[in-house]
């Protein structure tokens, strides 16, 4: 403005060298000319912006986020803010606003890790990341439980959620035989080396397999196993999601036990879906259609123990005795090889060659101890006492002080008995 004033710069320059308008270079050098450089500085400094959000919307959004969402992440409650209120802030302003009010504690920068990247898989369903996480997902208001996860690699979807007590083969076979019938069968599932997956013991033989493996074998499934949390970190970062995002949903939604949750949970993943999936490198679907039976399926998807029929017919399975039904005689299956299935919903099945036998299930018998009569007894302790005598310890030797046996009294033995009539464990842990 010295120089424009001083002619030894046109108006035109002085607007191209400070990127303004001519205009305002005529404006700026008025108030120059009257108040010198205090005369640049611009008369909206300190003053409240035009834009500025209205007081009274803030303080209905610090409100509702006191009452409703005190826990929340800024980016959650600005989501519910505009989803269930209509109050449309950005993330900016509820992020300084909760730190303002104590709601929310600015998190330190952390040195990171560096580990090599992985690109995603190029098509839906052709890795499946699963894995299991076990929190306090309904912070007291049922019991702890276990939540299953399986979440797609190339576009991030959520593509199955399941509460269970724990992680157990037949619930992750359960999982599976929910998502084959909604999505079809994927290329490859990828999970951590829990002993579900795979046979973690040093000496194990190389074609070993878990229960799970010999069903993704038979069902044409590849299984990888991950080495580190770090490999499968899409369903990790997903877990972490859930136990922050998850919990507080099910609290505003009033869901306080597995089945109303499980039966909620479809919903919460389209919506979960809407806002983090993407799409895939290429559009097409790697899931095949199952093409089996329905029943074979769950076969396949079952526990398989084999067993040896006696002559009987009958064989040990658990704590039960199954005995084959038969209307013939039955002697083709004397000594035959069965297979037993233990399905997710509780069945036990029966196979041979292709085919279900008829069973029944019997608790096996419980074997009672022998009576004792005081002679026997008694002579038992001659002859221990005999066998001590020729010991070559001293006769005042803390151990015949300490385990030689008493003679015992018939009386002793009949109250013996009576108690274990009345209570046989205890008996049995008597004698």
């Amino acid at each position: 403005m010295a120089q424009v004033m001083e002619g030894k710069l046109t108006q035109s320059e002085a607007a191209a060298r400070l990127k303004v308008t001519v205009r305002q270079v005529k404006r700026l050098k008025r108030s120059y000319a009257v108040d010198g450089i205090a005369g640049l500085i611009s008369k909206k400094r300190g003053q409240p912006s035009n834009r500025r959000i209205c007081a009274t919307v803030i303080t209905q959004a610090m409100s509702l986020i006191g009452t409703h969402y005190a826990d929340f992440g800024p980016t959650f409650a600005c989501e519910k803010l505009s989803e269930q209120h209509g109050i449309r802030l950005s993330v900016e302003t509820v992020r300084q606003q909760m730190v303002m009010a104590g709601y929310w504690k600015p998190k330190r920068g952390r040195q990171s890790v560096t580990h090599p990247m992985r690109d995603r898989r190029s098509r839906r369903g052709e890795l499946i990341q699963i894995d299991g996480s076990p929190h306090d997902w309904f912070e007291g208001r049922a019991a702890y439980c276990c939540l299953l996860v399986f979440i797609d690699d190339a576009t991030g979807e959520l593509m199955d959620l399941q509460f269970v007590k724990a992680e157990t083969t037949l619930d992750y076979m359960a999982a599976l035989e929910r998502y084959i019938h909604h999505h079809g069968l994927p290329a490859t599932l990828y999970s951590d080396r829990h002993s579900i997956f795979r046979i973690n013991l040093p000496n194990a033989p190389n074609d070993a397999q878990t229960q799970f493996a010999r069903a993704l074998s038979q069902l044409d499934i590849e299984g990888i196993h991950a080495h580190s949390p770090q490999a499968k970190g899409r369903v990790e970062r997903a877990n972490q999601t859930l136990q922050d995002r998850l919990v507080k949903e099910m609290r505003l939604q009033g869901i306080n036990d597995w089945d109303s949750a499980n039966a909620w949970l479809p919903t919460y993943i389209v919506d979960f879906n809407r806002r983090f999936a993407v799409r895939a490198a290429i559009a097409i679907d790697a899931h095949v259609p199952y093409q089996g039976h329905h029943h074979d399926l769950q076969r396949i998807l079952s526990i398989h123990e084999e067993r040896t029929l006696s002559k009987n017919l009958s064989c040990q399975y658990g704590s039960q005795l199954l005995q084959v039904k038969t209307a013939s005689s039955g002697l083709s299956l004397r000594g035959a090889k069965v297979c037993i299935h233990s399905h997710s919903d509780g069945r036990t099945e029966m196979r041979w060659q292709g085919r279900s036998l008829a069973f029944e299930s019997r608790s096996k018998p419980i074997r009672q101890p022998a009576p004792v009569d005081a002679k026997s007894l008694n002579a038992r302790v001659d002859f221990a006492l005999q066998k001590n005598t020729g010991s070559i310890q001293a006769k005042n030797h803390p151990w015949k002080k300490t385990f030689l046996p008493q003679k015992v009294e018939p009386a002793a033995i009949a109250q013996f008995h009576h108690s274990q009539h009345d209570y046989p464990d205890v008996g049995t842990v008597a004698a």
